[in-house]
């Protein structure tokens, strides 16, 4: 068995999968401020009369790094970054206790100067004195060469819970981005291992000795252990589980808009051939522009609970959330109420919702029933509205899907695919409207806790090689070996397939069904004085995001 649990603005939805499908499936509401209680209260529930060595594993996707990054929730960070000559690093200032020190290392790892230790010992009595418990250390070319890295790292060892080295958080060259992604890292690393520790001593408690594994960004899983260090992966996982949860359900030669409208938010994203599409460059969040390996997906604040209002003569459907339905016992009028005036939705008092609604009526000039018509038209237009203008900023730039760039491709989806607990309830607007055809994914209500059960461990590796220097390394893994000046592209690619099979079993994937890929190929010659000196080669691999191997999406069941 494998249970799935993705948290939500509104609710947290939770499944038990076996060999006969879903066999039971759990929703609670999500409090918030206390998102360690809401997942047990949802593990608990999911669990009762289980016994506990019949749980294969747990994945979960959480919103607890993305709310306290949107939120600015984060603990105070120092960070120690040096650019070297041309570069003025402080122009990326991330945060309030950030230093620039000397030293510099060039494009081909080479020190240019070295550092300077009283710099470096200066920030860390700065760090200690300001109470500061996590440090981002970040140098330009240290995935060339990571030594200036590592020398800091040193003088700072012993003094703070943890440093993050800008090398292995990312293998790629973006500076500025390395930048904020080291930071995001150590800031939202104290709330990310007290969630992880505290639901680990839980489990302890109640008998369980099982798996636990996190969805990431991208639409993969990693295990628990493994996020202790790249906490980061796992913002938006929550759009990436209703990606997932859709995945099969997408045509197999064609385009689908896929929407997760939830309590809060609506979640959108695009499958091509029932693959989903990629940020190649890295998400951004919260003005943040990151290297966080993620699916391409949009969020808007408009949900079944956003509030609705009636302001100088036009609509207003959210972004903001006042509490539930007013058939719920909320205190403001919600796309939900419409729904239940209208008939179509059955849970929930409507003479509660009648009633609440006949203010915005009046203020609309209409009667109650045609006001709420209005509102569920409206909301649905808004949400159509957010999908092209999704759509268009798509295809303003080459589409990357998670396997490939897709040359001159534009994005044009014949079907949209819906989830979310009003799925069946606004599909047939939504076709009416678009003129597009709607689907509704099975088990619509819990499919994006299906999609972070049956998510694929994933991870990538990125190998570089130059024979001038005859070395061979790859910075996020830590490591690093000499080679022969013969050392070739056959070579790379070999070494770049090993170390990605022993990160991926290391992190929880099954050994006997690795899928993996090369997304990336270089190699160019170096030349001086009219001679080749050496090759200059780049291997990035990944094990192929998917869905797990003994999962049959038709019968929707584990065989």
């Amino acid at each position: 068995m494998i249970v799935g649990l993705d948290v939500g603005g509104t609710h947290t939805d939770v499944v038990l999968l076996g060999t006969a499908g879903v066999l039971n499936e759990v929703k609670v509401p999500t409090d918030p401020d206390d998102l360690f209680q809401t997942v047990l209260s949802a593990l608990d529930q999911i669990t009762a009369d289980v016994e506990p060595h019949r749980i294969e594993r747990v994945v979960m996707s959480t919103t607890l790094t993305t709310n306290a990054i949107i939120q600015h929730k984060l603990p105070a960070v120092g960070m120690i970054v040096s650019g070297g000559p041309g570069i003025d690093p402080g122009l990326y200032r991330t945060n309030d206790h950030y230093v620039c020190i000397s030293g510099s290392i060039d494009h081909r790892g080479r020190e240019i100067k070295s550092i300077e230790a009283e710099e470096v010992a200066a920030a860390r009595e700065q760090f200690m004195t300001a109470g500061i418990r996590n440090v981002g250390v970040v140098t330009k070319f240290s995935t060339r060469n990571p030594d200036q890295e590592l020398a800091i790292a040193r003088q700072l060892e012993g003094a703070f819970d943890k440093v993050f080295l800008g090398h292995r958080i990312s293998g790629n060259l973006s500076f500025p981005r390395r930048i904020v992604t080291t930071y995001l890292n150590a800031a939202v690393h104290p709330i990310h291992r007290q969630f992880f520790e505290a639901v680990r001593k839980t489990l302890a408690q109640k008998g369980w000795d099982v798996p636990i594994r996190v969805l990431k960004a991208d639409g993969g899983n990693t295990s628990f252990e493994a996020s202790i260090d790249y906490p980061a992966q796992t913002i938006f996982s929550g759009p990436a589980a209703s990606v997932m949860g859709s995945i099969a359900f997408g045509p197999e030669d064609g385009e689908a808009l896929v929407m997760d409208i939830g309590g809060t938010t609506t979640d959108m994203a695009i499958l091509i051939d029932q693959v989903p599409l990629l940020d190649p460059m890295g998400v951004e969040l919260g003005g943040h522009k990151t290297l966080i390996r993620a699916l391409k997906t949009h969020s808007i604040g408009i949900g079944g609970d956003s509030a609705v209002r009636f302001e100088d003569g036009r609509l207003l459907v959210g972004p903001h959330r006042d509490g539930p339905a007013l058939a719920h016992g909320g205190p403001t009028p919600t796309p939900t109420d419409a729904l239940v005036i209208l008939g179509k939705a059955r849970r929930g008092d409507r003479d509660m919702a009648f009633e609440g609604f006949q203010p915005l009526a009046v203020a609309m000039g209409l009667a109650v029933e045609d006001a709420a018509a209005k509102v569920f038209e409206h909301t649905c237009r808004l949400i159509l509205d957010a999908a092209d203008a999704m759509i268009a900023r798509i295809n303003q730039q080459p589409v990357y899907t998670v396997h490939e760039m897709l040359a001159g491709k534009k994005v044009a989806p014949s079907t949209i695919l819906v989830l979310g607990g009003p799925a069946p309830l606004v599909a047939e607007k939504l076709e009416a409207l678009s003129s597009l055809k709607v689907g509704v994914v099975p088990r619509w209500a819990v499919a994006n806790a299906i999609g972070a059960a049956l998510a694929r461990t994933t991870c990538e590796v990125v190998l570089h090689a130059d024979t001038e220097r005859q070395t061979a390394f790859a910075p996020e893994e830590n490591f690093q070996q000499s080679v022969e000046r013969s050392f070739e592209h056959r070579d790379a690619l070999r070494l770049a397939l090993e170390l990605l099979k022993n990160k991926a079993i290391a992190r929880g994937a099954n050994a006997d069904h690795l899928e993996m890929e090369v997304t990336e190929d270089l190699q160019f010659n170096m030349v001086r004085g009219f001679q080749t000196t050496g090759r200059n080669i780049r291997i990035r691999a990944q094990v192929k995001p998917g869905l797990i191997h003994d999962y049959d999406p038709v019968a929707g069941r584990l065989m």
